[in-house]
């Protein structure tokens, strides 16, 4: 195909890919205030008490809005997944293509797995370790447009973490990755994932080990996907 044409190509999936992000948010916006109910929840069970406010006018709309544009971000990723897959595609031999369905479903719930650590393990230990540093003479009263910053970062970073064997299995099927290679730089990877994981998580050493855990789970978890497409290649 022409360099223009693949242009072309790459314009219609990013629209596309737009298209399916608005009508996710869309969507997401109809549920906003049970949305936004279920994302306060782990705020309402801490030791030390803490309080929300809104500090702008248009604080709740800006927050409204945002999250439901994650969530159309959230419900395309099936969508984004496959979009990006039929560009690469014919780069691909015909073997290769056969994976698309099971590359959406993972990608999906990879990223969904991820939310849900963070929802349930990550932002109750964190909001409990920053709350719990106060003073009694001050009050936990914190501004929602901070939270919702703060817990929605934790989440995204969380599921996009646990993307990484669904990226070594496209790097592993496009011949960039082995798992020789990837087994001689463990203790490389180690490092990052702490890194990483102290980056993601708040300054104490429970959250830290909490996130970096599951991360060296999933680095041995892709060099066992990369062992697996490399053999299926071989075949």
């Amino acid at each position: 195909m022409p360099f223009l044409d693949h242009l072309e190509e790459l314009r219609w999936r990013l629209l596309k890919s737009l298209i399916s992000i608005l009508l996710g948010a869309i969507i997401t916006f109809y549920f906003i205030d049970t949305i936004i109910e279920f994302l306060i929840r782990p705020s309402r069970n801490l030791s030390t008490p803490m309080e929300l406010q809104v500090l702008k006018v248009q604080g709740m709309f800006m927050i409204k809005w945002g999250i439901a544009l994650i969530g159309g971000f959230i419900t395309a990723i099936p969508v984004l997944t496959y979009q990006l897959w039929k560009f690469i595609a014919p780069g691909l031999y015909l073997n290769e293509r056969q994976y698309v369905a099971p590359l959406i479903f993972f990608t999906y719930l990879s990223f969904l797995v991820g939310l849900s650590f963070a929802y349930i393990v990550i932002i109750p230990f964190s909001l409990e370790f920053f709350t719990s540093i106060g003073m009694d003479m001050i009050d936990n009263n914190f501004s929602i447009n901070y939270y919702f910053s703060f817990i929605t970062w934790l989440m995204i970073g969380s599921g996009l973490i646990f993307e990484l064997p669904v990226l070594v299995f496209i790097l592993s099927l496009i011949g960039l990755l082995t798992p020789a290679f990837m087994g001689h730089y463990r203790r490389h990877a180690l490092v990052i994932i702490l890194v990483l994981s102290a980056f993601i998580t708040p300054p104490d050493p429970i959250s830290l080990v909490l996130m970096s855990i599951p991360l060296m789970l999933l680095y041995e978890i892709s060099i066992g996907v990369s062992w697996l497409v490399n053999r299926k290649k071989s075949e």
